[in-house]
């Protein structure tokens, strides 16, 4: 079976572990709820997670993210933008949340999102992700006062969403409604041609480190 995420899954990759409380085949799943587990009371995490990891439906994926919600204080989410990563079309998250001590009240009383890919353009070398491009996420980050890329939502907005789906979005998508918003062709070509450049390099690495002797 292919999941979301375009990877093989079937029932005998399932990850039983008697610390996780979801036994799923998603590693990114697997991976989100082993950090969640290792974590002590009062620790802090920030974890880069693809996009399916905030609609991935199912047991596993409802639960884990309302376990997130509830168990700790997930008070942020930044949305990354696409062209950052070798694998063109990558949609990733920033997720930060804190571990508190056990409660019967709610952990999170809310998310704060901050939006970094709508509208966004970014390449591996022409037009890379720097430290300055994250300076207003930042500051929202510390002031906690909503602007147009950063907004609030309550614990009883998150858990009233259709399969506690936490892929939120608000700002208007140019490039679906204005052809003019594209690039020129000149610059999808070359944008494309350091794609393909960037996973070439990828590729030598790796026969490179394989031709190796132990």
């Amino acid at each position: 079976m292919v999941g979301e995420d375009g990877q093989v899954e079937t029932e005998r990759e399932n990850y039983e572990r008697e610390d996780f409380k979801f036994t799923t085949s998603n590693k990114q799943l697997n991976f989100l709820q082993h950090i969640m587990t290792i974590m002590e009371s009062n620790g802090r995490a920030g974890v880069v997670m693809p996009d399916n990891v905030l609609f991935e439906t199912g047991r596993a994926g409802e639960g884990l993210r309302r376990r997130l919600l509830e168990s700790f204080n997930f008070h942020t989410l930044l949305r990354l933008p696409t062209g950052i990563w070798y694998s063109p079309g990558v949609k990733a998250n920033a997720l930060f949340f804190d571990k508190k001590p056990a409660s019967k009240e709610a952990q999170t009383r809310a998310l704060w999102v901050y939006d970094y890919r709508t509208n966004i353009h970014k390449t591996l070398k022409t037009k890379k992700l720097v430290n300055a491009d994250l300076d207003d996420f930042v500051q929202c980050y510390q002031d906690r006062k909503e602007t147009e890329r950063f907004r609030r939502f309550t614990y009883e907005e998150l858990v009233a969403r259709d399969k506690l789906n936490l892929d939120i979005f608000w700002l208007k998508d140019d490039s679906l409604e204005d052809i003019d918003s594209l690039p020129n062709p000149d610059v999808l070509a070359a944008e494309i041609v350091e794609n393909l450049e960037a996973a070439l390099e990828q590729f030598r690495s790796v026969a490179d480190e394989l031709q190796q002797p132990d």
